[in-house]
């Protein structure tokens, strides 16, 4: 796979997604990706996209003000 944004070679890692609701802060810590070897630009494939949203929708129930997740903990 190539970087969209350089072109360069994407390797699979883990990343840390942030998601500011306004009232809440959510952080997801070892969340899968494509991540550049150049740029550092990742990518979520489609199933890692949809995890993602119902783990934020889930954090909005709970509404603590900092959330932080595992993702591989959840997923």
């Amino acid at each position: 796979m190539k970087c969209f944004k350089c072109d360069a070679k994407m390797e699979k890692g883990t990343t840390t997604n942030v998601t500011d609701l306004g009232n809440c802060l959510v952080i997801i810590r070892n969340v899968p990706c494509y991540k550049c070897t150049e740029c550092d630009e990742f990518f979520y494939t489609g199933d890692v996209v949809e995890h993602l949203e119902k783990i934020i929708e889930i954090a909005k129930v709970v509404m603590q003000e900092v959330s932080i997740i595992d993702y591989s903990k959840v997923a």
